[in-house]
């Protein structure tokens, strides 16, 4: 399966989560190159929404499989609940994805945040 065949078969919900997860992945990119302690906010709260966009993918898509799976006539076949998970679980799969590459940039800004202030530190003369 490819990534797009991937995507289309989340759904909806893979957009929201797109949009959050590439704008938290912006942000956390921007703080690796130039560590600034007024993107932390910023980066948490896209995480978070990243995090639950991912989530209520996943929930409309479980509710939207259950409700098709009662409809169905005649006699239910357990390998479409498979299915319908499976397709569900790829708005959590893209979270979790853009979500660690943004969490790996923000450590880079950390470490580098953390290096600058140990340097400033050891500039300022002891009394």
């Amino acid at each position: 399966m490819s990534i797009s065949d991937a995507f289309i078969a989340g759904g909806w919900g893979m957009y929201p989560t797109l949009i959050a997860g590439l704008a938290l992945l912006g942000t956390c990119l921007r703080y690796a190159s130039r560590p600034e302690s007024r993107y932390v906010p910023l980066m948490i709260a896209l995480g978070l929404f990243t995090l639950f966009a991912g989530c209520l993918g996943f929930t409309t898509g479980i509710i939207t499989m259950l409700r098709f799976y009662a409809e169905m006539q005649g006699e239910p076949r357990p390998a479409i609940l498979y299915y319908g998970f499976q397709e569900s679980l790829h708005n959590v799969a893209l979270a979790l994805l853009l979500t660690t590459m943004s969490t790996l940039a923000a450590s880079v800004g950390a470490w580098r945040l953390a290096r600058q202030a140990q340097a400033a530190a050891a500039t300022v003369p002891a009394r």
